[in-house]
């Protein structure tokens, strides 16, 4: 859910930059930073972003210049001629005094100003408005764009995690194998510890007790289950489509499996393989949380 993207422009007297980032969230989170006077552009920029985007933190910077700030004041011919004016009734009224400077008219208030101050009539702000939401929707189209390619990429890591934990499934298969007699050799050597201070036992009882424990410690259900949720993930891969939610869910089936696993594990083996199993499902859930 990671991308970045830039769109710059000029049309109607204004140049602007767009930059958008995008990081990991769980859900859609928007925050757009735009100069004063333009947040009436921000409830259409939310519902385009909302169409294009699911998941992921999306931060819209909006940098704009007038085309015709060079930094040179502007004179402002009206304000100069009643400065002028002005200052030949003083001299009426004072013979006396000498005649103004360019130097003072030019410094009095508003014969000087900025265009930057300026507000732009209604029918050019909306053409301003209009320029720069089409150029936020070409950004959010790289952005998304971006944030496939690394869908792409990732979608390859993510199917190297699959096949990992396929192959702990199969050791664990192979572990599991074995689970009847631990469980029966963890039985004898109990019995045999308290055989001082208990009756022996016979043989068909410490079969049957042996059959019972391992019945409750059958982990074939949670490997089947295992590989299905595995089958299932790499079938959402192979959809190449918003598999993020989705996939988070089966992730966390996974953990649950997994967990169990261990939990009736019987041999250090199985235990093992079962440690390996949750410790490469977290690895493949940290990189879901990347996708959307």
């Amino acid at each position: 859910m990671t991308g970045f993207a830039r769109d710059r422009g000029e049309a109607h007297g204004i140049a602007w930059v767009w930059e958008l980032k995008s990081v990991n969230g769980r859900g859609l989170d928007l925050r757009f930073r735009l100069p004063p006077g333009w947040d009436a552009i921000e409830p259409g920029l939310r519902k385009a972003a909302e169409g294009r985007l699911k998941r992921g933190s999306l931060s819209a910077t909006l940098s704009i210049r007038r085309q015709d700030e060079t930094g040179r004041p502007v004179l402002d011919r009206a304000a100069l001629e009643t400065a002028i004016a002005l200052a030949a009734e003083v001299r009426a009224l004072l013979p006396d005094s000498p005649p103004p400077r360019a130097t003072d008219l030019l410094a009095l208030p508003g014969v000087l100003r900025s265009t930057a101050l300026e507000e732009p009539d209604e029918a050019l702000m909306e053409a301003r408005l209009g320029a720069v939401a089409e150029s936020f929707a070409r950004a959010l189209a790289a952005l998304d764009q971006a944030r496939r390619a690394e869908g792409a990429r990732l979608g390859a890591v993510l199917a190297a995690r699959l096949a990992e934990l396929e192959a702990l499934v199969a050791e664990a298969e192979a572990d599991a194998a074995t689970q009847p007699r631990a469980v029966r050799d963890r039985l004898v050597a109990s019995l045999r510890a308290l055989a001082s201070e208990t009756p022996a036992l016979s043989e068909e009882r410490i079969a049957a007790e042996a059959a019972l424990l391992a019945s409750r410690a059958d982990v074939r259900e949670e490997l089947d289950r295992l590989s299905a949720h595995i089958a299932a993930a790499r079938a959402l891969l192979a959809e190449g489509r918003l598999v993020g939610r989705r996939l988070d869910f089966l992730t966390q089936e996974l953990t649950r499996e997994a967990n169990t696993l261990c939990a009736k594990a019987a041999s250090r083996s199985l235990t093992a393989t079962g440690l390996a199993l949750k410790a490469a499902i977290e690895q493949f859930r940290e990189q879901v949380q990347n996708l959307e």
